[in-house]
């Protein structure tokens, strides 16, 4: 905090109030002796100069770097005023020295309230904000820092409780009110909003825009002015689209201070014809400050006549200042010497007042506080802004009991041709109230625009725009009366739609004997012939037009009627009727429709289907699929029926799906029992009669009391409670699924195991203890499953598991695996397909990768063209290329490797060194021909042509290939360093495909002939070139190194001029250094000698063969070197 220690002034004030001294018993003396010595610490008190003062320094916060227009309020200027005519005010006791620092707010919202935050430490207390877009959030943060904030252009209403924001005080009247007050007077509703583009305009739009609306307003628009004049003519257009706006407010600076927007934005309205009296233009920020308009000309209007006729509908709302304006008071301080004389008073914007006044009133709270003896701190300077007045800069400011400014505003108004403001009418803000000055408003149109209705600005009516209450009750209930015409119209549409879809249609529920043909009971133990099902069908058309009781037809002699009959035909398929008792139903209520129709709702492998109300002659039965296998009662006495768990945990599973249904679908059962639980063809079990208690009840049929035998499926509440006992429960058909669980795993009746008769069974039930259920064997059904049957038949409903469990801990029991038993079979073929359908893939992929490996195999051996011929069994014609360059290489001394070599070792040496040629062909554009021996052929420009590119991808290939060749290793004779021999030579040739059995792409030519003799002719590690190549090679240009060899025989050729390729500029891989042979140097024997010298040097042992060929080696090395090819 900045405030420490009070001023040696104060600090006497507060000895001299608060400290009192208690008389002594012992004498006068002492007394007076200690008075002095009091007296005398006070005056060294009082005398002492105030070095130790703390400071109260108030924080001014706007964006006055943003624009001109705020630095023109000269906020230094201002609150330097106002602090030295504070400190020289004698009634202001403020306990310590005030000072001020200007803090500048960012331009953009988000960025102002992160340097705020950094703001708290530089300041005892904030004027400001300027920006309402984050006032609320700085006064929050300012009650945290036990700092109070004055501001006059926040506008959010709540700030104004006390109660949430105890740091906050406004510094004027609140702007919201003011207009509030004036568009109340005047009838004035719907509002428009345009604002500047900056942050601290755009936040006030939007701002104020909320405000009014929570005053009950309507605001139709809030725009930002849009940029250059096709964007401002766009904004007004905007304005112009939303109907029934009376008032603009325009947030952006004044046009009377120089703000150009403002001037730009009204010189675009008048041309556009908008100034002419619909609306009314109203400039925010003019009431944030007092305007001096008394006697004064603005400069702006004086110069323009466009802007001088558009203002004159504008309605300039200010600060009223009396007969003192602003300019006045600013002349005075400046002749007195407090203001710099250099400063003009129409250089100075008068949000300078608006300051000046802040501070001022800020220090008269500090005053307050310190009167009242309170500690000055941000929530008590709050506290203390009520009853307050003191002079202004400009007028008197005054607040009242709730520290409210009472000051007044004016409506100023031009004459229609000059460039000064007139007041035309009061704003008494004490009152909220507004008088006239007698000054009439010069309107452009000569009349006010239209007023709105004023229940606008009544709190306590919900307006409408203008409508009379009366008109809108009488419009609300003639709508409500249509709407319940409408909805009775549709009830009944629907009631008789409804009512039709009982008696027909694809999906009608209620069946007569028209829809019916009543079959033998017995007929579902065997299967109906085609004949025996033509004769039902003549029989049944025969007598369809009777509307007999006694109906009935002959079936191979055997007579059934609906009276003897539970089976019938429905559509070609066979029903089974549920019939209630005689009696029991004498006509179908309408509330049993309702339950019928759900019933037809419902749709599950597991609940067997309901296909209608049987109803006539009487007779009344629930219509539903028959179930050729009967029902789990059925099948389990059946003996001659084998069954094993999974046939029993598949009925089981079927019978938990299809109960989970129905009370999915809010269905409680309440009949439940091994009876009611029907088995198809397809061993899958269905549940059945459910919805029979429901009909009864709808139709309000008397209880009949089922026999014990019936009763043994009921859960215990239920026989207590014979009313539930109808209705049935969720946990009661829990309770039942135990039962019929017990008669599964046993495969006898309830209770089979017990020696009671169902009546006493049923009293032990109803009363426990003890408590009376069946006796299960553990060795019966898994230990689970018999865990699951206990909770299910516990005593408490509550305590029951739900189908949903049940169903879940059936699932762990079976492992998760399908145990419908038709389900499993169709599961074994499908999985046998599957496994086909796979086996036949995986053969055709691999079917597919060999054929990929052929193709490729035949693609390597042939060119690609050629292969694609041969495999679609076309000829191949002979190709003519008119330049290729051909490569040839040999193996030096390869006959005397040959022949100190093992063939294995030949056979791994020449792979070895092919492997690593293939590899480098692999990077040029060449084709590998063929390989003879120690011979290796490549060449360029076919089958593909490339141009002239043909030499140098030889020429590349070459050095490459030499490169390699010098750190190449024989396996078996790794020291003997493998010297080769490389020719080539450009020129023309045929290739073609020579034979049917193993096809080979052969060269033809002499270019072919050529080419080997360069071979053949040439030294190790030398590559032998011909004048053609070595001329395609220098059109080329690629920077060759070429060293003429000089003249050299050619067999069959005679004498030419040969070069050898030593090189490529930029080629920077290692050549091997050639061997130095002199002319007439045996380079042969040579060889040979060197390789009996690595031998003997390796104790090599040689066959006598070896050493007979060694032996004749020097005199046949070099013509079987110089062999043709």
């Amino acid at each position: 905090m900045s405030f420490l220690l009070p001023c040696p002034n104060s600090l006497l004030w507060v000895l001299s109030r608060h400290i009192k001294l208690q008389p002594f018993n012992n004498g006068n003396s002492f007394k007076t002796f200690f008075h002095a010595l009091w007296w005398l610490l006070l005056g060294i008190i009082a005398v002492s100069p105030p070095v130790h003062c703390s400071i109260f320094k108030i924080g001014l916060l706007g964006p006055w770097d943003c624009d001109p227009f705020f630095s023109k309020a000269f906020p230094h200027a201002a609150a330097r005023l106002a602090v030295e005519r504070i400190s020289k005010d004698p009634s202001l006791d403020l306990g310590q020295r005030l000072d001020y620092v200007v803090l500048q707010e960012d331009c953009e919202t988000s960025r102002a309230l992160v340097r705020f935050i950094d703001f708290g430490k530089f300041s005892s207390a904030f004027v400001g904000p300027l920006n309402p877009g984050f006032c609320e959030v700085a006064t929050l943060l300012g009650e945290n820092w036990n700092k109070t904030i004055f501001s006059w252009t926040c506008i959010n209403y709540k700030l104004d409780s006390t109660t949430h924001h105890p740091a906050f005080a406004r510094t004027l009247p609140s702007p919201t009110q003011v207009l509030f007050t004036v568009m109340k007077y005047f009838n004035w509703a719907h509002v428009g909003i345009i604002a500047s583009n900056q942050d601290v305009w755009m936040d006030t739009a939007n701002k104020l825009a909320s405000a009014l609306r929570n005053e009950g307003l309507p605001v139709g628009i809030v725009t930002a002015m849009g940029k250059g004049e096709k964007g401002i003519e766009d904004t007004w257009n905007k304005i112009k689209k939303v109907g029934g706006i009376k008032i603009i407010l325009l947030c952006m600076h004044s046009v009377l201070i120089g703000g150009e927007e403002q001037a730009t934005l009204l010189t675009k309205a008048q041309e556009m014809g908008l100034t002419d009296g619909r609306y009314v233009l109203i400039p925010y920020d003019t009431l944030l400050y007092s305007l001096p308009y008394q006697n004064n000309s603005f400069y702006a209007l004086d110069n323009d006549t466009k802007l001088q006729e558009a203002y004159d509908a504008v309605l300039t709302i200010t600060l009223e200042s009396g007969n003192r304006s602003f300019y006045d008071a600013f002349r005075e301080a400046k002749e007195n010497g407090e203001i710099a004389r250099e400063l003009e008073a129409t250089q100075v914007s008068p949000l300078f007042g608006t300051i000046y006044d802040a501070i001022y009133f800020m220090a008269m709270a500090i005053n307050s506080a310190r009167k009242k003896g309170a500690w000055v701190s941000g929530v008590n300077i709050t506290e203390h802004t009520k009853n307050v007045s003191f002079p202004g800069f400009s007028q008197w400011v005054e607040t009242d009991s709730c520290g409210k400014w009472l000051s007044n505003y004016v409506v100023l108004d031009t004459d229609g041709h000059g460039s000064q403001l007139f007041p035309t009418h009061l704003l008494d803000m004490s009152l909220d109230d507004v008088r006239s000055l007698g000054q009439d408003i010069h309107f452009p149109s000569g009349a006010p625009p239209k007023a709105d209705c004023s229940c606008w600005f009544d709190p306590d009516v919900l307006c409408t725009g203008g409508i009379e209450p009366t008109i809108m009750i009488l419009g609300a209930m003639l709508v409500f009366a249509l709407v319940l015409c409408a909805v009775g119209l549709a009830y009944l549409i629907r009631h008789s739609i409804l009512n039709s879809q009982l008696f027909r249609g694809p999906n009608k529920i209620i069946l007569t004997l028209d829809d019916l043909i009543f079959i033998n009971p017995e007929l579902h133990k065997k299967r109906l012939t085609l004949d025996s099902l033509t004769d039902a069908n003549s029989v049944a058309a025969e007598t369809r037009s009777q509307k007999s009781p006694t109906r009935s037809f002959s079936l191979k002699s055997t007579a059934a009627t609906h009276e003897t009959s539970n089976v019938a035909l429905y559509e070609g398929d066979w029903v089974w009727l549920k019939k209630f008792e005689t009696g029991a139903i004498h006509h179908l209520r309408q509330s049993s429709t309702s339950i019928l129709r759900k019933m037809k709702d419902l749709r599950h492998e597991n609940v067997n289907l309901f296909l209608g109300f049987f109803s006539d002659c009487g007779i009344f039965a629930i219509v539903t699929e028959y179930c050729s296998r009967g029902s789990l009662e059925d099948l389990l006495r059946n003996e001659d029926m084998k069954l094993d768990w999974m046939f029993k945990s598949s009925l089981l599973m079927d019978l938990i799906k299809g109960i989970r249904y129905l009370h999915h679908r809010d269905f409680a059962h309440g009949r439940l029992k091994s009876r009611n639980c029907v088995v198809d063809g397809r061993f899958v079990l269905k549940i059945t009669d459910y919805g029979y208690n429901e009909l009864l009840e709808a139709q309000k049929c008397p209880y009949i009391q089922p026999p014990p035998e019936e009763l043994l499926w009921t859960a215990p509440e239920l026989l207590r409670d014979p009313d539930t006992r109808r209705k049935g429960t969720f946990k009661g058909d829990i309770y039942s699924f135990a039962i019929i669980l017990q008669e599964v795993v046993v495969r006898g009746p309830p209770y089979c195991t017990s020696d009671l008769s169902a009546e006493e069974i049923i009293k032990k039930v109803k009363k426990p203890p003890p408590l009376c259920r069946p006796n299960i064997a553990p060795e019966m059904a898994p230990l689970e499953c018999i865990q699951v049957m206990k909770q299910c038949w516990g005593e408490a409903p509550e305590r029951r598991p739900t189908f949903e469990e049940v169903f879940h801990k059936f699932k762990t029991i079976n492992k998760g695996k399908k145990t419908n038993i038709i389900d499993s079979m169709l599961r074994m073929l499908e999985q046998y397909s599957s496994n086909l359908e796979d086996l036949i893939r995986e053969r055709t992929e691999e079917l597919e990768i060999e054929k990929q490996k052929t193709e490729k195999l035949l693609s390597q051996m042939l060119p690609p063209s050629v292969a694609e011929a041969l495999k679609t069994g076309g000829t191949v014609e002979p190709e003519y290329f008119d330049q290729v360059t051909i490569y040839f290489s040999d193996i030096v001394g390869f006959t005397t490797i040959s022949a100190l070599s093992e063939p294995i070792e030949v056979v791994d040496l020449l792979n070895d060194l092919y492997t690593l040629f293939d590899a480098v062909i692999g990077n040029h554009d060449v084709y590998k021909v063929e390989t003879i021996g120690d011979a290796y052929m490549v060449a360029s420009g076919l089958p593909k042509r490339n141009g002239n590119k043909h030499a140098a991808e030889i020429a590349n290939m070459a050095l490459d290939i030499l490169s390699s060749v010098g750190t190449f290793k024989m396996r078996h004779m790794p020291d003997i360093p493998l010297r080769i021999r490389i020719g080539l030579h450009t020129g023309p040739c045929v290739a073609g495909v020579v034979g049917l059995t193993m096809p080979r792409y052969c060269l033809f030519g002499d270019t072919v002939n050529t080419a080997s003799r360069m071979e053949s002719t040439g030294l190790p590690y030398r590559i032998h070139v011909s004048q053609s190549t070595v001329d395609t090679l220098r059109t080329l240009n690629e920077g060759y190194e070429i060293v003429p060899r000089g003249k050299t025989e050619l067999k069959g050729k005679g004498v030419e001029d040969t070069y050898w390729l030593v090189g490529k500029k930029g080629f920077l891989k290692p050549l091997p250094k050639p061997p130095e042979i002199k002319p007439g140097h045996n380079w042969s024997g040579m060889l040979t000698r060197k390789l009996k010298f690595v031998l003997r040097n390796t104790k090599r042992t040689l066959t006598k063969a070896a050493f007979k060929e060694l032996g004749s080696m020097k005199e046949t090395e070099m013509s079987i070197e110089e062999e043709e090819i």
